[in-house]
């Protein structure tokens, strides 16, 4: 009896065609769960590997400039808030130089007003009694005058050694001085009128 060769190769092949189509089906499914899977499984493991490694190192960089970002945002803010610091007491220290600067001037007024009414006792104290009080309350305000400048200016400097929030001024005093000058120098006019 022939051996059936052609029937038993065409089995065969059918057996093989079987498993190759399961073998097939396998890895379509595997590949449908797992795509990482199936890189690796054709040589791509390395790649995706690599390409992993790129993306953490691009992302540490990015963290990296981002801190560095903050910082010298920090160092920035802090600067900007430094030069507003010393700018507000530049023009606090400008101001109190300036009130202090203008109670001088009123102390001096003060005192050479009351210096130059000097020259009129002598014509004045052959005067009444009524020249005399004028003359001598004159006096007595612009001597007060002086006095309040000088203590208004005290009280500037006092406040521009504080603190900085501290309110800058003058108090009653700088206000009063300009006042008591005023009424002195009437005063002292009334007196020579009386003459």
């Amino acid at each position: 009896m022939p051996v059936p060769w052609l029937r038993i190769l065409d089995a065969l092949i059918g057996v093989t065609d079987l498993a190759r189509s399961r073998r097939i089906g396998r890895m379509s499914q595997a590949a449908d769960a797992d795509p990482q899977q199936q890189l690796e499984t054709r040589g791509g493991g390395i790649e995706t590997r690599l390409a992993g490694v790129v993306v953490a190192a691009l992302k540490e960089a990015f963290e990296r400039d981002t801190r560095r970002l903050d910082l010298e945002r920090a160092q920035l803010d802090a600067e900007r808030e430094r030069a507003e610091r010393a700018l507000r007491l530049e023009l606090r220290r400008q101001a109190g130089d300036r009130e202090i600067g203008r109670l001088r001037l009123l102390a001096g007024v003060a005192i050479a007003s009351w210096i130059g009414t000097l020259f009129f006792a002598a014509r004045l104290l052959g005067a009444g009694v009524r020249a005399r009080a004028a003359l001598g309350g004159g006096w007595l305000l612009l001597l007060i005058a002086f006095a309040c400048a000088v203590i208004a200016q005290t009280r500037v400097g006092q406040s521009l050694d504080r603190s900085e929030t501290a309110p800058l001024e003058s108090g009653v005093e700088g206000t009063l001085a300009v006042w008591l000058i005023v009424g002195g120098l009437g005063l002292v006019g009334v007196a020579v009128l009386l003459l």
